[in-house]
This record gives structure tokens, sequence and C-alpha cells, in this order.
């Protein structure tokens, strides 16, 4: 199957279960900014983390494959989605997350004044401050669909996630 398919020369993409909608809608924008920040996430993988920190960014974009599923699909289309057996966050990641935050916090580092990304000229803290504005983005995006998500914990999930970004980057940065 080829990944062009010209279905999207009209202006709409696919959805699941097979709804369409125009790729501007305030959805896609959400789902895209959402893809970014996994992007953004696959550049500080790349800067050499501990593999304590690989692995929590790694179970992150786990959840976050999930997250874009939900709000890839419709209100109406719930569910569906959720007899099909796709992720769903719920209140265990938003639990598991804020502990991973708490836990980085009591290994303790420092910091003093207003943070400048990069200026320590350290590549992966840098990295993990652009994913962090990149997460928070993606939360105002989603929080813009109100309603139409079907799930708070998406919200509640993105915003530890930027938290632990800019716990990650002060680590990564004491070093």
């Amino acid at each position: 199957m080829s990944v062009t398919t010209g279905r999207g020369d009209d202006g709409e993409t696919d959805l699941l279960f097979g709804k369409r909608i125009a790729k501007g809608h305030p959805r896609m924008v959400a789902i895209g900014a959402v893809d970014e920040f996994n992007a953004a996430l696959g550049l500080v993988r790349v800067g050499g983390l501990a593999e304590d920190l690989e692995e929590a960014i790694d179970k992150v974009q786990e959840t976050l494959v999930g997250l874009m599923g939900e709000l890839a699909t419709l209100p109406e289309d719930r569910d569906r989605y959720l007899e099909a057996g796709y992720p769903v966050v719920g209140a265990d990641e938003v639990t598991e997350i804020t502990k991973r935050i708490r836990t980085l916090e009591a290994d303790g580092f420092t910091f003093s004044g207003w943070v400048r990304p990069g200026a320590n000229h350290n590549a992966a803290g840098a990295a993990l401050d652009f994913a962090r504005t990149v997460c928070r983005r993606a939360e105002r995006d989603v929080l813009a669909l109100g309603d139409g998500v079907g799930n708070p914990h998406l919200t509640l999930y993105l915003n530890r996630a930027s938290d632990l970004m800019w716990v990650l980057a002060r680590r990564v940065e004491a070093g």
C-alpha cells in the first residue's frame, strides 16, 4: 500500500472509523500538535540520554500514540474505539507520569532564575525544553476542542508531560 493515495488532495483527511474532516479542523490541529511533540521527543532521544531518561521518553511516546488515537475518534465513535480495545489515556497514566516527576524531583537538581534553553550548551537539555513548549501548544490545542475530546485525562496527561520535560531538561543540564 502506498502512502500517496490522493485522498487528502481535497483538503480532508481520514479519522478512525471511516470519518473524514478538513485538515484545518481544530481536531486535526490538535492531533498535529501532539504528533509534533512526539517528533520533538525523537530529537531528544538521539541526544544520548541516560537509560532511565530514555525509558521515560519512550513511555511518553507510547502514551502519545494512544492519545492521538483518541483524538482521531469523533465523540459518536468513542464506544467503538473502546470496544476495539485501542489504548486509552486514563488516571493510571496521569498518576504514573506524576510519580516519575516526583521521583526525579526527589533526586535533587538545581536551577536559578529563569531558564534560558540552550544557555548551558547542552543539546539534550535544549531539545527537552523545545519538546516542552511543543507539548504546551498541544495541550492548548486539545483544550480548544472542549467537550469534543471525550476524555479529560488527555489534557491532564499533556500538562504533566510538559512538567516532566521541564524536570528532565534541568536534570540533563545538571549532569
